[in-house]
């Protein structure tokens, strides 16, 4: 089994969109926002109407803010259409995402070996487990564990899984996942231990159901 390039997901049929305002205040001192996290790891205002590079958020201090406080979304409040929430003092930030909340995408330079998410730098960073590395068959995305709080489970950036493409081996055969990974000259077994978390949550409710 190749890796796969993350795909967008498309709006399911009768898809609606969730009416809110940037910047609502539904009761006093409290404002509410939200945000779309597509599968690069760039963060964006949802109502964004062209999404790259250039529209994306990249403020260190801030992303590290946002999510740090990132959450499963039980506010009662846009539960459905946005599952995460980040809280700032009375700031309700709202997220949906194309795939995980958490998006690996590069090792910090150096011998840290931090694997760092959604364009936070060091700020946002966990250790690297390569052996914990993770093909989910289902769709052919590449996933790292990321911390509790978000899940347990980031996506691996596309341009980042091709990079490791080629370390990757398959003791049984190509049209399975793989089985070990090749990093700096040793060979780890790939444990598959995330498969029952992404196969529960991928079971149990859609990741996101409208295209931005």
């Amino acid at each position: 089994m190749r890796l796969l390039p993350a795909l967008r997901l498309r709006p399911g049929p009768g898809a609606a969109l969730p009416r809110y305002r940037q910047g609502q205040s539904p009761e006093p001192r409290t404002r509410e926002y939200f945000y779309y996290l597509d599968h690069q790891g760039q963060l964006f205002l949802d109502d964004t109407k062209v999404k790259n590079f250039i529209t994306c958020f990249k403020d260190v201090a801030f992303l590290s803010c946002f999510f740090k406080q990132l959450e499963p979304n039980r506010s009662g409040r846009y539960e459905a259409e946005f599952p995460f929430l980040s809280r700032c003092g009375r700031e309700r930030n709202f997220l949906r995402c194309e795939d995980r909340p958490v998006v690996f995408t590069h090792l910090l330079p150096g011998d840290s070996q931090l694997l760092s998410f959604c364009g936070g730098g060091e700020r946002l960073a966990v250790p690297f487990q390569p052996e914990k590395l993770t093909v989910f068959p289902e769709n052919g995305r590449l996933y790292h564990p990321a911390p509790a709080k978000s899940g347990g489970v980031g996506l691996v950036r596309s341009a980042l899984a091709w990079e490791w493409s080629s370390s990757f081996r398959y003791a049984r055969g190509q049209e399975q996942p793989p089985t070990h990974f090749l990093w700096e000259g040793r060979s780890y077994r790939l444990t598959e231990e995330l498969l029952p978390l992404l196969r529960r949550e991928s079971s149990d409710s859609p990741i996101s159901t409208r295209q931005s």
